[in-house]
């Protein structure tokens, strides 16, 4: 049986000794460390829900592959859950050539999903070493043609982990999944870590697509204005919410509202007040309840904004 389809019980607040509920295993693939990176053990049960939001909005990235906590999730679990308090849909990310193949069979099963594919910049080297890559730029491609997968990503630049030998394989990688984007007329989601000026530069040398999404925006006020000028989402995940996070909240400040999106990043960067816990689509009312706090903006109205842009990147859910 896949993990798409797997049928356990799953409600936000859940315990190890809930239905249904096994602690991960070492070979679980995808599974999110069970320690923080200062080696602390994790809380791995799920937050309880949020409060609803009064107009819903859409998880713009989120890995519903990707294992935390104590209990796998389905598909239609994760999106029951997140309906239930006001987020009515999401878009499923591949990162690689397993997880790109998990997203299009996700869409199958359930319409609140869209999907994005490709190679996350970190396996660029790798799969350069072992002459793999245009293999798997190929099937990318062919994986994009899925009439419901409408981004190319998470494609992009990360210095923070790839080292300099390998820079030169993640900035190939980078362009094809650029010139990808525009020949299928699709999104593009970036990944952006420690690379701000190269990925900028590299979009406006290549000519950037249509519809380019910063996921999981860490920049600073800076950032956000070159967005503006150039028509680029920004998409912003629990990350806003934390307490020593002032350079992504001033780029919120400034960001052209029309260019703001709204994600998860499941199972990662869970928002305050359960940072460092399993993350879901559901956690996203923390997040938007945060921005339209720090942007002294109507809830609902900052969630209309958000749905708005959200189809404006990606289309209709229906």
């Amino acid at each position: 049986m896949s993990s798409t389809e797997i049928p356990v019980q799953y409600r936000p607040g859940s315990r190890p000794d809930d239905d249904g509920a096994r602690r991960p295993s070492s070979s679980d693939r995808g599974t999110r460390s069970s320690t923080e990176d200062d080696g602390r053990r994790r809380k791995l049960d799920y937050p309880g829900a949020p409060e609803p939001l009064p107009v819903p909005v859409i998880d713009n990235h989120t890995h519903l592959d990707m294992r935390d906590g104590l209990v796998q999730v389905s598909v239609a679990a994760a999106l029951d859950a997140a309906e239930a308090v006001g987020v009515k849909g999401a878009v499923q990310v591949g990162c690689d050539l397993e997880s790109s193949r998990f997203t299009v069979a996700a869409l199958e099963l359930d319409r609140r999903l869209l999907g994005a594919v490709a190679l996350h910049p970190n396996d660029a080297p790798e799969l350069a070493a072992r002459g793999a890559l245009e293999c798997a730029l190929a099937e990318i491609e062919r994986l994009a043609a899925h009439p419901r997968v409408r981004a190319i990503g998470e494609t992009g630049l990360d210095y923070f982990r790839t080292a300099e030998s390998g820079l030169a394989d993640q900035r190939y990688s980078f362009r094809r999944h650029i010139d990808l984007a525009k020949r299928l007329g699709l999104a593009l989601q970036i990944h952006d870590r420690d690379a701000h000026a190269d990925v900028v530069a590299t979009l406006q040398a290549e000519g950037a697509p249509e519809r380019v999404v910063l996921h999981c925006f860490s920049g600073d006020a800076d950032l956000a204005r070159i967005c503006n000028a150039n028509g680029w989402y920004m998409s912003f995940a629990g990350t806003v919410t934390f307490k020593n996070a002032h350079d992504i909240r001033a780029a919120l400040t400034v960001a052209d509202p029309q260019l703001v999106l709204v994600e998860t990043d499941a199972p990662f960067l869970t928002p305050h007040p359960h940072r460092g816990r399993p993350n879901a689509s559901y956690m996203v009312p923390y997040t938007v309840r945060s921005m339209a706090e720090l942007l002294a903006k109507d809830l609902g109205l900052l969630g209309a904004e958000l749905a708005a842009n959200t189809e404006a990147v990606y289309g209709s859910w229906g």
